[in-house]
Protein backbone atom coordinates (compact mmCIF):
# COMPACT_ATOMS: atom_id res chain seq x y z
CA UNK A 1 0.00 0.00 0.00
CA UNK A 2 2.81 2.39 0.85
CA UNK A 3 4.47 1.64 -2.47
CA UNK A 4 1.27 2.32 -4.37
CA UNK A 5 1.11 5.81 -2.88
CA UNK A 6 4.90 6.20 -3.15
CA UNK A 7 5.31 7.03 0.55
CA UNK A 8 7.34 5.47 3.33
CA UNK A 9 5.89 3.51 6.22
CA UNK A 10 6.46 6.46 8.55
CA UNK A 11 4.45 8.84 6.32
CA UNK A 12 2.22 11.29 8.15
CA UNK A 13 -1.49 11.63 7.33
CA UNK A 14 -0.62 14.85 5.47
CA UNK A 15 2.03 12.99 3.42
CA UNK A 16 -0.51 10.31 2.52
CA UNK A 17 -3.13 12.86 1.54
CA UNK A 18 -0.65 14.80 -0.61
CA UNK A 19 0.56 11.64 -2.37
CA UNK A 20 -3.00 10.46 -2.93
CA UNK A 21 -4.04 13.75 -4.52
CA UNK A 22 -0.99 13.85 -6.78
CA UNK A 23 -1.45 10.26 -8.00
CA UNK A 24 -5.25 10.45 -8.25
CA UNK A 25 -4.93 13.45 -10.55
CA UNK A 26 -2.31 11.68 -12.65
CA UNK A 27 -4.27 8.43 -13.09
CA UNK A 28 -7.85 9.72 -12.99
CA UNK A 29 -10.00 8.04 -15.66
CA UNK A 30 -11.12 11.43 -17.01
CA UNK A 31 -7.49 12.28 -17.80
CA UNK A 32 -6.82 8.82 -19.27
CA UNK A 33 -10.09 7.83 -20.96
CA UNK A 34 -8.59 5.20 -23.26
CA UNK A 35 -6.14 3.65 -20.80
CA UNK A 36 -7.50 0.66 -18.83
CA UNK A 37 -4.18 0.36 -16.97
CA UNK A 38 -4.61 3.90 -15.64
CA UNK A 39 -8.15 3.06 -14.49
CA UNK A 40 -6.82 0.01 -12.63
CA UNK A 41 -4.02 2.07 -11.08
CA UNK A 42 -6.61 4.65 -9.99
CA UNK A 43 -8.55 1.89 -8.18
CA UNK A 44 -5.36 0.73 -6.43
CA UNK A 45 -4.57 4.29 -5.37
CA UNK A 46 -8.06 4.70 -3.91
CA UNK A 47 -7.81 1.41 -2.02
CA UNK A 48 -4.39 2.31 -0.61
CA UNK A 49 -5.65 5.72 0.45
CA UNK A 50 -8.73 4.20 2.12
CA UNK A 51 -6.50 1.92 4.19
CA UNK A 52 -3.64 4.27 5.02
CA UNK A 53 -5.82 7.26 5.84
CA UNK A 54 -7.86 5.27 8.38
CA UNK A 55 -5.83 4.84 11.61
CA UNK A 56 -7.50 1.53 12.53
CA UNK A 57 -7.08 -0.03 9.07
CA UNK A 58 -3.53 1.28 8.84
CA UNK A 59 -2.61 -0.32 12.16
CA UNK A 60 -4.07 -3.67 11.05
CA UNK A 61 -2.23 -3.43 7.73
CA UNK A 62 1.04 -2.52 9.43
CA UNK A 63 0.70 -5.38 11.89
CA UNK A 64 -0.81 -8.14 9.73
CA UNK A 65 -0.59 -7.05 6.08
CA UNK A 66 -3.20 -7.43 3.36
CA UNK A 67 -4.43 -10.76 4.71
CA UNK A 68 -5.07 -9.06 8.03
CA UNK A 69 -7.21 -6.46 6.30
CA UNK A 70 -9.18 -9.19 4.59
CA UNK A 71 -9.76 -10.95 7.92
CA UNK A 72 -10.61 -7.66 9.64
CA UNK A 73 -13.52 -7.29 7.24
CA UNK A 74 -14.76 -10.74 8.30
CA UNK A 75 -13.97 -10.74 12.04
CA UNK A 76 -14.13 -8.36 14.97
CA UNK A 77 -10.83 -6.87 16.17
CA UNK A 78 -10.43 -9.12 19.23
CA UNK A 79 -10.98 -12.28 17.17
CA UNK A 80 -8.51 -11.01 14.58
CA UNK A 81 -5.77 -10.52 17.18
CA UNK A 82 -6.54 -13.94 18.69
CA UNK A 83 -6.33 -15.57 15.27
CA UNK A 84 -2.88 -14.15 14.58
CA UNK A 85 -1.69 -14.85 18.12
CA UNK A 86 -2.62 -18.51 17.70
CA UNK A 87 -0.70 -18.66 14.41
CA UNK A 88 2.47 -17.84 16.33
CA UNK A 89 3.92 -21.09 17.77
CA UNK A 90 5.58 -19.07 20.55
CA UNK A 91 2.35 -17.32 21.55
CA UNK A 92 1.22 -17.67 25.12
CA UNK A 93 -2.34 -18.97 25.29
CA UNK A 94 -4.40 -17.96 28.31
CA UNK A 95 -6.86 -20.53 29.64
Amino acid sequence: MYGILEVTKDATPADIKRAYRRLALKYHPDKNPDDPAAAEKFKEINRAHAVLSDPSKRQIYDQYGSFGLYLAEQLDEETLHTYFALQNPCAKVND
